[in-house]
């Protein structure tokens, strides 16, 4: 009996603790898991980096456009192989010198193919200082963020092109690009997007550069008055020049380019959330893509209005020069302006650009397609506009500028413009001399006069009854 007692004790308390068992197993903390990443966003950079893409093909034939009919081909591919050899090398090594932790003015090859960029949203920035800093966008892969940063680094060098235009060889010009971007184009990335980096808003002065004034126009634009003087004038220069042969492919050029600066200026916000700076909300991808949009179309007007004024007729391929200009200038201060202060910077930059031009004819330096007067002086002006106009009420991870009393910060940007022309200068010097001194610059003159398109490329982009023929 006393048995039969102790076994319905036992089995009774096992059924009681059960539960109480069962709910304390239950209230175990789980592994928590790691961050994954935001649908939305990783869906909005993906898209904008095929939008930046994009440029690159409509950069091609806006400079097409501008050449003589027998150098067309040869300079659409000056854009369209950048594709193909940035494309390589940004995830050989490129990424990983501009972004890697490493140096303030260059980062390190941890990341060399690629290696330890996977898909991971966060922490992989984890080690170095600042120590708050743990990745470069925290609600994306980090492999959308190195591609999205790929499509800049391939047209920056293409942006060059322009002044060295119907006289550079193509072999050259894939040498000059591939150590361009390695040896010009990476440092800059580094030193002001790069976390450390001794220009930028990760542990820098703490220059403004939303997306890419000093790191791709003055870069490219400063590179591209280097090259042309050291190559030297066309044989046809100045005395023979043509007119634009392909006014059409200009402005397609120039729609392509609007229509991929969305992505270039709004997709550099990385996310499409909404934040809070003080009591305003902010969302840095809007603001973006309306800044913008009112900077090139204000630069597009005062550019027709400048011409009708001074020459009597508003062109096309002033209203095309005139919304790149403006395009340019917003880049740097895109997340960081009101729309207002943005309509300003496109006039203030489209007048400048017009003007400089015009300064460039009388100082005779063949930069063929302008590439210094828009990109170079257009990122200059919008750089230091950039210190005027900027205000935290747009974006709270920016700084205020001048007109909102930090006189300071126009010092900043100044000292990254300087910083950004001596690298540029200097290092596109010294490449092209080395290039002259190994495999040439330049095409023979007889190829030159007879179009580098048959001569380079072995083909023509016209037949015989549409293309232009040099006189017997």
């Amino acid at each position: 009996m006393l048995k039969k007692f102790v076994m319905i004790g036992a089995m009774t308390l096992l059924f009681l603790a059960g539960p109480l068992m069962g709910d304390a197993f239950a209230q175990a903390p789980a592994a928590a898991a790691p961050p994954t990443a935001d649908t939305g966003d990783t869906a909005f950079i993906l898209i904008s980096a095929a939008l930046v893409l994009l440029m690159t093909p409509g950069l091609a034939f806006f400079y097409g456009g501008f050449v003589r009919s027998r150098n067309v081909l040869n300079t659409l591919m000056m854009s369209f192989v950048l594709m193909a050899i940035v494309g390589v090398t940004w995830i050989l090594w490129g990424y990983s010198l501009s972004f890697a932790p490493g140096l303030p003015f260059i980062g390190g090859l941890q990341w060399f193919g690629l290696n330890g960029v996977g898909l991971e949203v966060t922490d992989y920035l984890k080690g170095s200082n600042p120590p708050e800093v743990v990745s470069y966008a925290g609600t994306i892969p980090h492999q959308a963020f190195m591609i999205y940063q790929a499509m800049f680094a391939i047209i920056t060098p293409a942006l060059i092109s322009g002044a060295i235009a119907e006289r550079m060889s193509f072999r050259a010009y894939s040498l000059f690009v591939l150590l361009w971007s390695t040896f010009v184009y990476a440092p800059l990335a580094h030193m002001v997007w790069a976390k450390g980096g001794f220009l930028g808003l990760y542990g820098g002065l703490g220059a403004l550069d939303f997306a890419g004034g000093t790191v791709v126009h003055i870069s490219s634009g400063v590179s591209a008055l280097v090259a042309a003087i050291v190559l030297g004038p066309r044989k046809t220069h100045p005395d023979r020049l043509s007119p634009p042969h392909n006014v059409p492919f200009i402005l397609l050029g120039a729609g392509l380019l609007w229509f991929g600066w969305f992505g270039f200026n709004a997709g550099s916000a990385l996310s499409v959330a909404s934040g809070t700076s003080g009591t305003v909300v902010t969302n840095l991808a809007t603001t973006a893509f309306v800044a913008t949009n009112a900077a090139a179309a204000a630069a597009a007007l005062m550019w027709l209005i400048l011409e009708a004024a001074l020459r009597g007729k508003p062109t096309a391929v002033g209203a095309a020069t005139g919304a790149v200009a403006g395009l340019v200038g917003i880049t740097p201060a895109a997340g960081f302006v009101t729309p207002l202060s943005a309509i300003l910077i496109g006039f203030i930059t489209a007048f400048v650009c017009f003007y400089a031009i015009s300064f460039k004819h009388k100082l005779q330096i063949d930069d063929a397609l302008d590439t210094y007067p828009v990109h170079g002086v257009g990122g200059t002006v919008g750089a230091i506009l950039t210190a005027i106009f900027a205000t935290t009420q747009v974006n709270g991870g920016g700084k205020d500028g001048v007109l909102r009393g930090n006189l300071g910060e126009l010092g900043v940007e100044l000292v990254a413009i300087a910083v950004a022309y001596v690298i540029a200068g200097v290092g596109t010097w010294i490449i092209l001399k080395v290039i002259d001194a190994t495999v040439g610059l330049r095409v023979k003159e007889e190829a030159e006069l007879q179009g580098l398109d048959i001569n380079e490329h072995g083909e023509e982009g016209y037949n015989s009854e549409f293309g232009d023929r040099p006189t017997q």
